[in-house]
């Protein structure tokens, strides 16, 4: 009899989990079309999704009712306000960039991210820095 009333409670949850995700992939195709090499991860309860659109490396994060919360485009360092190099040159002595990325939130608000070693370093709109946060 538990084993049993474990099974439906697994099989429940199982069926919950795959209804949110079905929501931010509904979301998710309403909002980008003509996309190519996808994939899906869930990340703090949320769903991200990497992809490609008019060739430019993209994701975007959805909530599990299939809210979007935030979008994130690849950009060169060439493409980052110009305040924020010398910030991170002063600051961050010797640490490489691996990525670099706009984030863009649903009310228009713009940031940018450095990605390095273990962090996520923010910035606003302008290159003004705004915080470190664990990748």
């Amino acid at each position: 009899m538990s084993i049993l009333a474990l099974a439906i409670v697994f099989n429940l949850h199982a069926q919950d989990k795959a209804k949110t995700t079905d929501a931010a992939k509904a979301a998710f195709a309403k909002d980008f079309q003509n996309v190519t090499n996808v994939k899906w991860d869930k990340e703090d309860g949320n769903y991200e999704v990497d992809f490609v659109q008019a060739g430019k490396k993209m994701s975007a994060l959805y909530d599990a009712k299939g809210i979007l919360k935030e979008t994130e485009l690849a950009v060169t360092t060439a493409e980052l306000p110009a305040a924020i190099m010398p910030y991170f040159k002063e600051h961050y002595k010797n640490v490489a960039i691996k990525e670099t990325g706009k984030i863009t939130k649903p009310s228009g608000e713009v940031n940018f991210e450095l990605g390095v070693k273990g962090k996520d370093i923010l910035f606003d709109a302008n290159g003004k820095f705004i915080k470190e946060a664990k990748d």
